[in-house]
Protein backbone atom coordinates (compact mmCIF):
# COMPACT_ATOMS: atom_id res chain seq x y z
CA UNK A 1 0.00 0.00 0.00
CA UNK A 2 1.27 3.45 -0.60
CA UNK A 3 3.41 4.98 2.24
CA UNK A 4 1.72 3.11 4.53
CA UNK A 5 3.48 2.77 7.94
CA UNK A 6 6.08 0.25 6.89
CA UNK A 7 6.62 1.70 3.49
CA UNK A 8 10.11 1.12 2.45
CA UNK A 9 10.67 -1.58 5.38
CA UNK A 10 10.75 -4.85 3.75
CA UNK A 11 11.83 -7.12 6.61
CA UNK A 12 10.53 -7.84 9.87
CA UNK A 13 13.68 -6.70 11.58
CA UNK A 14 13.20 -3.27 9.40
CA UNK A 15 9.82 -2.61 10.77
CA UNK A 16 11.24 -3.25 14.35
CA UNK A 17 14.17 -1.21 13.83
CA UNK A 18 12.33 1.66 12.26
CA UNK A 19 9.34 1.93 14.58
CA UNK A 20 11.13 1.14 17.72
CA UNK A 21 14.08 2.72 17.26
CA UNK A 22 14.09 5.39 14.44
CA UNK A 23 10.85 7.13 14.81
CA UNK A 24 11.07 8.36 18.49
CA UNK A 25 14.41 10.27 17.87
CA UNK A 26 14.75 14.31 17.45
CA UNK A 27 16.33 15.88 14.30
CA UNK A 28 19.81 17.76 14.40
CA UNK A 29 19.38 19.48 11.25
CA UNK A 30 23.47 20.24 10.89
CA UNK A 31 23.35 21.89 7.12
CA UNK A 32 20.18 23.74 5.75
CA UNK A 33 19.48 26.87 3.86
CA UNK A 34 16.55 28.22 6.11
CA UNK A 35 15.90 32.18 5.87
CA UNK A 36 17.06 32.79 10.37
CA UNK A 37 14.32 35.77 9.59
CA UNK A 38 11.80 33.64 8.96
CA UNK A 39 12.32 31.48 11.55
CA UNK A 40 12.41 34.83 13.90
CA UNK A 41 9.61 36.25 12.07
CA UNK A 42 7.77 32.83 13.07
CA UNK A 43 4.86 34.19 10.38
CA UNK A 44 2.40 31.81 8.82
CA UNK A 45 2.38 30.93 4.82
CA UNK A 46 -0.07 32.75 3.15
CA UNK A 47 -0.84 29.58 1.13
CA UNK A 48 0.25 26.13 -0.28
CA UNK A 49 2.41 27.95 -2.85
CA UNK A 50 4.00 29.75 -0.52
CA UNK A 51 4.68 27.08 1.91
CA UNK A 52 6.02 24.34 -0.94
CA UNK A 53 7.43 26.13 -4.09
CA UNK A 54 8.33 29.83 -3.06
CA UNK A 55 9.39 29.94 0.47
CA UNK A 56 9.74 33.75 1.12
CA UNK A 57 12.86 34.81 -0.57
CA UNK A 58 13.54 31.43 -1.96
CA UNK A 59 12.34 29.19 -4.26
CA UNK A 60 12.34 25.27 -4.07
CA UNK A 61 14.72 25.01 -7.30
CA UNK A 62 14.38 20.75 -7.09
CA UNK A 63 10.53 21.21 -8.04
CA UNK A 64 10.76 23.85 -10.22
CA UNK A 65 13.03 21.70 -12.73
CA UNK A 66 10.93 18.84 -12.44
CA UNK A 67 7.90 21.26 -13.35
CA UNK A 68 10.54 22.41 -16.79
CA UNK A 69 10.96 18.60 -17.81
CA UNK A 70 6.85 18.34 -17.87
CA UNK A 71 6.83 21.09 -20.15
CA UNK A 72 5.51 23.71 -17.74
CA UNK A 73 6.32 27.61 -18.74
CA UNK A 74 8.11 29.57 -16.92
CA UNK A 75 5.49 32.30 -15.96
CA UNK A 76 3.93 29.07 -13.80
CA UNK A 77 7.12 28.41 -12.20
CA UNK A 78 9.57 31.88 -11.27
CA UNK A 79 7.16 34.19 -13.05
CA UNK A 80 4.39 36.30 -11.76
CA UNK A 81 1.00 33.66 -11.97
CA UNK A 82 -1.03 33.62 -9.65
CA UNK A 83 -0.04 31.33 -6.50
CA UNK A 84 -3.20 28.91 -7.19
CA UNK A 85 -2.20 28.90 -10.93
CA UNK A 86 1.61 27.74 -9.81
CA UNK A 87 0.04 25.11 -7.56
CA UNK A 88 -1.91 24.05 -10.15
CA UNK A 89 1.17 23.17 -12.15
CA UNK A 90 2.63 21.80 -9.54
CA UNK A 91 -0.12 19.51 -9.49
CA UNK A 92 0.09 18.91 -13.38
CA UNK A 93 4.04 17.65 -12.57
CA UNK A 94 3.40 15.71 -9.83
CA UNK A 95 1.07 13.22 -11.70
CA UNK A 96 4.08 12.47 -14.10
CA UNK A 97 6.46 12.15 -12.14
CA UNK A 98 5.82 8.18 -10.37
CA UNK A 99 10.01 6.75 -9.76
CA UNK A 100 11.26 10.80 -8.73
CA UNK A 101 11.93 11.03 -5.25
CA UNK A 102 9.44 14.29 -5.01
CA UNK A 103 6.85 12.13 -5.48
CA UNK A 104 7.27 10.15 -2.50
CA UNK A 105 8.57 13.37 -0.89
CA UNK A 106 5.48 15.34 -1.84
CA UNK A 107 3.12 12.53 -0.67
CA UNK A 108 5.14 12.13 3.10
CA UNK A 109 4.51 16.10 3.46
CA UNK A 110 0.89 16.46 2.54
CA UNK A 111 0.51 13.33 5.59
CA UNK A 112 2.58 14.14 7.99
CA UNK A 113 2.19 17.98 8.23
CA UNK A 114 -1.32 18.00 7.10
CA UNK A 115 -2.69 14.59 7.54
CA UNK A 116 -3.42 14.67 3.79
CA UNK A 117 -3.94 10.85 2.78
CA UNK A 118 -5.61 11.74 -0.69
CA UNK A 119 -3.01 11.65 -4.03
CA UNK A 120 -2.22 15.34 -5.60
CA UNK A 121 -3.19 15.42 -9.23
CA UNK A 122 -5.19 17.90 -11.09
CA UNK A 123 -8.18 16.54 -10.56
CA UNK A 124 -7.82 16.61 -6.27
CA UNK A 125 -5.66 19.67 -6.33
CA UNK A 126 -8.26 22.11 -5.61
CA UNK A 127 -9.69 20.05 -2.56
CA UNK A 128 -5.93 19.92 -1.06
CA UNK A 129 -5.24 23.84 -2.10
CA UNK A 130 -8.41 24.86 0.09
CA UNK A 131 -7.84 22.52 2.62
CA UNK A 132 -3.72 23.19 3.16
CA UNK A 133 -4.65 26.76 3.19
CA UNK A 134 -7.05 26.44 5.70
CA UNK A 135 -4.99 24.65 7.88
CA UNK A 136 -1.69 27.03 7.31
CA UNK A 137 -3.95 29.41 8.18
CA UNK A 138 -3.26 28.12 12.04
CA UNK A 139 -0.74 29.38 14.89
CA UNK A 140 -0.01 25.61 14.91
CA UNK A 141 1.29 25.83 11.01
CA UNK A 142 3.84 29.40 11.86
CA UNK A 143 7.47 28.05 10.69
CA UNK A 144 8.78 27.76 14.34
CA UNK A 145 5.70 25.57 15.21
CA UNK A 146 6.43 23.43 12.42
CA UNK A 147 9.78 22.95 13.27
CA UNK A 148 9.16 21.85 17.30
CA UNK A 149 6.48 19.75 15.68
CA UNK A 150 9.32 17.51 13.86
CA UNK A 151 11.41 17.40 17.34
CA UNK A 152 14.10 18.97 15.60
CA UNK A 153 16.50 20.27 18.14
CA UNK A 154 18.91 22.04 16.14
CA UNK A 155 19.07 23.74 13.06
CA UNK A 156 22.35 25.09 11.62
CA UNK A 157 21.63 27.94 9.12
CA UNK A 158 24.13 29.07 6.34
CA UNK A 159 25.68 32.35 6.65
CA UNK A 160 28.16 34.77 4.83
CA UNK A 161 30.85 35.96 6.85
CA UNK A 162 30.07 39.90 6.89
CA UNK A 163 26.70 38.21 8.59
CA UNK A 164 25.56 40.07 11.91
CA UNK A 165 23.83 36.98 12.89
CA UNK A 166 20.96 39.41 15.09
CA UNK A 167 18.60 36.86 14.11
CA UNK A 168 20.07 34.01 15.65
CA UNK A 169 20.98 35.59 18.44
CA UNK A 170 17.65 36.60 19.47
CA UNK A 171 15.99 33.41 19.09
CA UNK A 172 18.73 32.15 21.16
CA UNK A 173 17.76 34.17 23.73
CA UNK A 174 14.26 33.72 22.83
CA UNK A 175 13.69 30.07 21.33
CA UNK A 176 13.86 27.85 23.99
CA UNK A 177 12.35 24.45 22.25
CA UNK A 178 15.37 24.24 19.41
CA UNK A 179 18.79 26.19 19.16
CA UNK A 180 19.38 28.33 15.70
CA UNK A 181 23.08 28.37 15.48
CA UNK A 182 25.21 29.78 12.69
CA UNK A 183 27.15 28.32 10.12
CA UNK A 184 30.54 29.66 8.27
CA UNK A 185 30.66 29.60 4.53
CA UNK A 186 32.88 31.94 2.95
CA UNK A 187 32.53 31.08 -0.48
CA UNK A 188 32.65 34.86 -1.64
CA UNK A 189 36.02 35.36 -0.61
CA UNK A 190 37.07 31.83 -1.74
CA UNK A 191 35.66 33.00 -5.44
CA UNK A 192 38.63 35.80 -6.32
CA UNK A 193 37.60 34.70 -9.98
CA UNK A 194 34.47 36.15 -9.92
CA UNK A 195 33.32 39.97 -10.75
CA UNK A 196 31.95 40.69 -7.17
CA UNK A 197 35.17 39.91 -5.26
CA UNK A 198 36.83 43.58 -4.93
CA UNK A 199 33.53 44.68 -3.60
CA UNK A 200 33.20 41.97 -1.09
CA UNK A 201 36.41 42.62 0.26
CA UNK A 202 35.78 46.14 0.91
CA UNK A 203 32.37 44.60 2.86
CA UNK A 204 34.47 42.36 4.49
CA UNK A 205 37.21 45.36 5.77
CA UNK A 206 34.78 47.35 6.95
CA UNK A 207 32.69 44.36 8.66
CA UNK A 208 36.10 42.96 10.58
CA UNK A 209 37.52 46.81 10.85
CA UNK A 210 40.27 45.34 9.33
CA UNK A 211 41.91 47.05 6.14
CA UNK A 212 42.48 44.87 3.40
CA UNK A 213 45.66 45.31 1.47
CA UNK A 214 47.65 41.72 2.04
CA UNK A 215 46.58 38.03 1.69
CA UNK A 216 47.41 38.22 5.68
CA UNK A 217 45.17 40.90 6.11
CA UNK A 218 42.41 38.53 4.44
CA UNK A 219 43.23 35.99 6.73
CA UNK A 220 42.99 38.35 9.74
CA UNK A 221 39.69 39.59 8.80
CA UNK A 222 38.34 36.01 8.20
CA UNK A 223 39.74 34.91 12.06
CA UNK A 224 37.63 37.80 13.17
CA UNK A 225 34.49 36.86 11.89
CA UNK A 226 35.13 33.00 12.50
CA UNK A 227 35.55 34.51 16.45
CA UNK A 228 32.21 36.17 16.16
CA UNK A 229 30.77 33.07 14.92
CA UNK A 230 32.12 31.09 17.55
CA UNK A 231 30.80 33.48 20.37
CA UNK A 232 27.38 32.44 19.00
CA UNK A 233 27.52 28.64 18.92
CA UNK A 234 29.01 28.10 15.41
CA UNK A 235 30.67 24.97 15.41
CA UNK A 236 30.53 24.18 11.48
CA UNK A 237 32.22 25.32 8.48
CA UNK A 238 30.74 24.79 4.79
CA UNK A 239 32.16 25.46 1.44
CA UNK A 240 31.03 25.02 -1.89
CA UNK A 241 33.90 23.47 -3.92
CA UNK A 242 32.95 22.87 -7.99
CA UNK A 243 36.23 21.32 -8.16
CA UNK A 244 39.57 21.29 -6.27
CA UNK A 245 42.94 22.58 -7.33
CA UNK A 246 46.32 22.79 -5.16
CA UNK A 247 48.86 24.84 -5.98
CA UNK A 248 51.08 26.25 -2.89
CA UNK A 249 52.42 29.87 -3.64
CA UNK A 250 54.77 31.90 -1.29
CA UNK A 251 53.43 35.15 0.74
CA UNK A 252 54.96 37.76 -1.80
CA UNK A 253 53.01 35.84 -4.71
CA UNK A 254 49.71 35.85 -2.84
CA UNK A 255 49.63 39.42 -2.11
CA UNK A 256 50.51 40.41 -5.82
CA UNK A 257 47.11 37.78 -6.18
CA UNK A 258 44.92 39.68 -3.90
CA UNK A 259 46.04 42.59 -5.12
CA UNK A 260 45.38 42.39 -9.08
CA UNK A 261 41.34 40.99 -7.75
CA UNK A 262 40.93 43.83 -5.76
CA UNK A 263 42.03 46.09 -8.85
CA UNK A 264 39.36 43.88 -10.88
CA UNK A 265 42.52 42.52 -13.16
CA UNK A 266 41.70 38.84 -14.63
CA UNK A 267 43.60 36.32 -12.93
CA UNK A 268 45.38 33.08 -14.37
CA UNK A 269 43.80 29.47 -13.16
CA UNK A 270 47.17 28.83 -11.45
CA UNK A 271 46.78 32.42 -9.17
CA UNK A 272 43.24 31.17 -8.54
CA UNK A 273 44.51 27.92 -7.61
CA UNK A 274 46.98 29.79 -5.66
CA UNK A 275 44.62 31.88 -3.76
CA UNK A 276 42.41 29.21 -2.98
CA UNK A 277 44.67 27.25 -1.71
CA UNK A 278 46.53 28.98 0.88
CA UNK A 279 42.99 30.38 1.99
CA UNK A 280 41.63 26.88 2.16
CA UNK A 281 44.60 26.03 4.12
CA UNK A 282 44.39 28.92 6.56
CA UNK A 283 40.91 28.42 7.23
CA UNK A 284 41.75 24.52 7.95
CA UNK A 285 43.99 25.60 11.03
CA UNK A 286 41.39 28.19 12.05
CA UNK A 287 39.00 25.38 12.28
CA UNK A 288 41.28 22.71 14.10
CA UNK A 289 42.09 25.19 16.75
CA UNK A 290 38.43 25.55 17.19
CA UNK A 291 37.62 21.77 17.31
CA UNK A 292 34.84 23.20 14.48
CA UNK A 293 33.71 20.70 11.77
CA UNK A 294 34.90 21.44 7.88
CA UNK A 295 32.07 20.83 5.25
CA UNK A 296 33.13 20.56 1.15
CA UNK A 297 30.43 20.13 -0.82
CA UNK A 298 32.44 19.54 -4.24
CA UNK A 299 31.27 19.07 -8.11
CA UNK A 300 28.32 21.22 -8.47
CA UNK A 301 28.42 22.31 -12.34
CA UNK A 302 26.60 25.58 -11.34
CA UNK A 303 24.42 28.14 -13.98
CA UNK A 304 25.03 25.86 -16.78
CA UNK A 305 22.04 27.79 -18.85
CA UNK A 306 23.65 31.32 -19.17
CA UNK A 307 20.37 33.01 -20.63
CA UNK A 308 18.09 32.47 -17.69
CA UNK A 309 21.03 32.92 -15.02
CA UNK A 310 20.68 36.87 -16.24
CA UNK A 311 16.86 36.13 -16.21
CA UNK A 312 16.43 35.06 -12.56
CA UNK A 313 19.91 34.51 -11.37
CA UNK A 314 21.27 31.75 -8.97
CA UNK A 315 19.83 28.56 -7.42
CA UNK A 316 17.15 28.01 -9.69
CA UNK A 317 17.36 24.47 -10.75
CA UNK A 318 20.20 25.16 -13.44
CA UNK A 319 22.59 23.43 -11.97
CA UNK A 320 24.25 19.93 -13.17
CA UNK A 321 27.21 17.45 -11.77
CA UNK A 322 30.84 18.14 -12.04
CA UNK A 323 33.38 14.92 -12.86
CA UNK A 324 36.51 16.52 -13.00
CA UNK A 325 39.58 14.87 -11.54
CA UNK A 326 39.93 16.08 -7.71
CA UNK A 327 41.64 14.10 -5.49
CA UNK A 328 45.60 14.63 -6.56
CA UNK A 329 44.65 17.61 -5.33
CA UNK A 330 42.62 16.94 -2.20
CA UNK A 331 45.06 14.73 -0.92
CA UNK A 332 48.19 17.44 -1.23
CA UNK A 333 45.80 19.80 1.25
CA UNK A 334 45.52 16.93 3.57
CA UNK A 335 48.76 15.36 3.48
CA UNK A 336 50.14 19.57 3.50
CA UNK A 337 47.31 19.80 6.82
CA UNK A 338 48.67 16.45 8.57
CA UNK A 339 52.32 17.81 8.46
CA UNK A 340 51.03 20.72 10.46
CA UNK A 341 48.67 18.68 12.81
CA UNK A 342 46.32 20.46 11.48
CA UNK A 343 42.96 18.60 10.11
CA UNK A 344 40.03 19.43 11.47
CA UNK A 345 36.95 17.57 12.33
CA UNK A 346 35.89 16.98 8.17
CA UNK A 347 32.63 16.16 6.09
CA UNK A 348 33.20 15.51 2.35
CA UNK A 349 30.52 15.11 0.37
CA UNK A 350 30.65 15.04 -3.50
CA UNK A 351 27.72 15.24 -5.78
CA UNK A 352 29.25 13.05 -8.37
CA UNK A 353 28.47 9.82 -6.61
CA UNK A 354 31.97 8.05 -8.67
CA UNK A 355 33.95 10.47 -5.88
CA UNK A 356 32.65 8.46 -2.69
CA UNK A 357 35.12 5.61 -2.53
CA UNK A 358 38.15 7.49 -3.56
CA UNK A 359 37.28 10.25 -1.13
CA UNK A 360 36.50 7.58 1.79
CA UNK A 361 39.75 5.91 1.08
CA UNK A 362 41.45 9.13 1.10
CA UNK A 363 40.29 10.39 4.34
CA UNK A 364 41.08 7.21 5.92
CA UNK A 365 44.61 7.78 5.72
CA UNK A 366 44.00 11.29 7.99
CA UNK A 367 42.03 9.28 10.55
CA UNK A 368 43.54 9.99 14.31
CA UNK A 369 41.81 10.76 17.83
CA UNK A 370 38.48 11.79 17.09
CA UNK A 371 35.92 8.70 16.37
CA UNK A 372 35.45 8.90 12.25
CA UNK A 373 36.66 13.07 12.45
CA UNK A 374 36.63 12.30 8.88
CA UNK A 375 33.40 11.22 7.08
CA UNK A 376 31.87 11.00 4.03
CA UNK A 377 28.68 12.70 3.95
CA UNK A 378 25.33 12.00 3.09
CA UNK A 379 23.95 11.34 -0.35
CA UNK A 380 23.26 15.37 -1.29
CA UNK A 381 21.36 17.45 -3.95
CA UNK A 382 21.01 15.21 -6.71
CA UNK A 383 22.14 12.10 -4.62
CA UNK A 384 18.98 12.73 -2.36
CA UNK A 385 17.28 9.92 -3.30
CA UNK A 386 16.73 6.15 -1.97
CA UNK A 387 19.50 4.84 -4.66
CA UNK A 388 22.17 6.92 -3.86
CA UNK A 389 21.44 6.77 -0.08
CA UNK A 390 21.82 2.96 -0.15
CA UNK A 391 25.08 3.16 -2.39
CA UNK A 392 26.50 5.82 0.12
CA UNK A 393 25.70 3.33 3.00
CA UNK A 394 27.02 0.79 1.00
CA UNK A 395 30.49 2.90 0.43
CA UNK A 396 30.46 4.33 3.77
CA UNK A 397 30.21 0.69 5.46
CA UNK A 398 32.45 -0.76 3.43
CA UNK A 399 35.56 1.23 3.68
CA UNK A 400 34.90 2.26 7.24
CA UNK A 401 32.35 2.28 10.48
CA UNK A 402 29.15 3.10 9.22
CA UNK A 403 28.07 3.25 13.19
CA UNK A 404 30.27 6.42 13.50
CA UNK A 405 28.41 8.30 11.25
CA UNK A 406 26.55 11.81 11.61
CA UNK A 407 23.74 10.88 9.43
CA UNK A 408 20.86 12.69 7.65
CA UNK A 409 20.55 16.78 6.42
CA UNK A 410 17.63 18.25 4.89
CA UNK A 411 20.21 20.92 2.24
CA UNK A 412 16.99 22.93 1.94
CA UNK A 413 15.30 25.78 2.20
CA UNK A 414 11.85 24.60 2.76
CA UNK A 415 10.24 24.32 6.31
CA UNK A 416 8.67 21.74 4.89
CA UNK A 417 11.22 19.09 4.30
CA UNK A 418 12.30 17.67 7.63
CA UNK A 419 9.92 14.50 6.71
CA UNK A 420 13.29 13.64 4.66
CA UNK A 421 14.88 12.62 7.67
CA UNK A 422 12.61 9.94 8.11
CA UNK A 423 12.93 9.16 4.30
CA UNK A 424 16.56 8.26 5.17
CA UNK A 425 15.42 6.46 8.69
CA UNK A 426 13.36 4.13 6.40
CA UNK A 427 15.95 3.71 4.41
CA UNK A 428 18.78 2.66 6.89
CA UNK A 429 16.59 0.46 8.47
CA UNK A 430 15.28 -1.33 4.94
CA UNK A 431 19.54 -1.76 4.30
CA UNK A 432 19.97 -2.89 7.67
CA UNK A 433 17.25 -5.68 7.35
CA UNK A 434 17.95 -6.78 4.31
CA UNK A 435 22.09 -7.25 6.04
CA UNK A 436 20.35 -9.41 8.30
CA UNK A 437 17.95 -10.87 6.07
CA UNK A 438 21.32 -12.29 3.93
CA UNK A 439 23.04 -13.27 7.44
CA UNK A 440 25.86 -10.34 7.33
CA UNK A 441 25.02 -8.75 10.30
CA UNK A 442 23.69 -10.78 13.83
CA UNK A 443 19.76 -10.54 13.98
CA UNK A 444 20.33 -8.71 17.26
CA UNK A 445 17.64 -5.98 18.32
CA UNK A 446 19.40 -3.96 20.94
CA UNK A 447 22.62 -3.43 19.31
CA UNK A 448 21.19 -2.48 15.68
CA UNK A 449 18.87 -0.22 17.45
CA UNK A 450 21.79 1.31 19.08
CA UNK A 451 23.17 1.61 15.63
CA UNK A 452 20.24 3.03 14.24
CA UNK A 453 19.77 5.73 17.07
CA UNK A 454 23.31 6.40 16.81
CA UNK A 455 23.18 7.78 13.20
CA UNK A 456 19.78 9.04 13.33
CA UNK A 457 20.60 11.06 16.35
CA UNK A 458 22.99 10.29 19.12
CA UNK A 459 26.24 10.78 17.09
CA UNK A 460 25.36 14.57 15.38
CA UNK A 461 24.28 15.44 19.13
CA UNK A 462 27.95 13.91 20.48
CA UNK A 463 30.18 14.81 17.39
CA UNK A 464 29.52 18.30 16.85
CA UNK A 465 29.27 19.48 20.20
CA UNK A 466 25.86 21.37 19.94
CA UNK A 467 25.49 21.14 23.54
CA UNK A 468 27.06 21.91 26.97
CA UNK A 469 26.26 18.80 29.34
CA UNK A 470 24.16 16.35 29.01
CA UNK A 471 21.19 17.57 27.34
CA UNK A 472 19.42 15.12 24.95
Amino acid sequence: MFLNDDFLLTTDTAKKLFHNYAEKMPIIDYHCHLNPVEIYENKNFANLTEAWLVSGTYGDHYKWRLERANGIPEHYITGDADPYEKFMAWAKTIERSVGNPLYEWTHIELRRFFGITTLLNTKTAPEIWRKCNEMLAQPEFKRRELIKRFNVRVVCTTDDPIDDLRYQIALQKEEKAFKVLPAFRPDKILNIQKKTYSDYVAKLAEVAETPIKTFADVMTALQKRIDFFDEHGSKLADHALDTVSYEDATATELDKIVAKAVANEVLSDHEIAQYQTALIKGLMRIYHEKDWTMQFHIHAFRDLNAGMFEKIGPDTGYDGMNDRPIMDSLASLFESMEKEDAVPRTILYSLNSKDWLPLITMMNCYQKDVRQKLQLGAGWWFNDTRTKMREQLDTFADESCLPNFVGMLTDSRSFLSYPRHEYFRRVLCEWLGEMVQRGQVPDDEEMLGKIVEDISYNNAHDWFHFFDGDFK
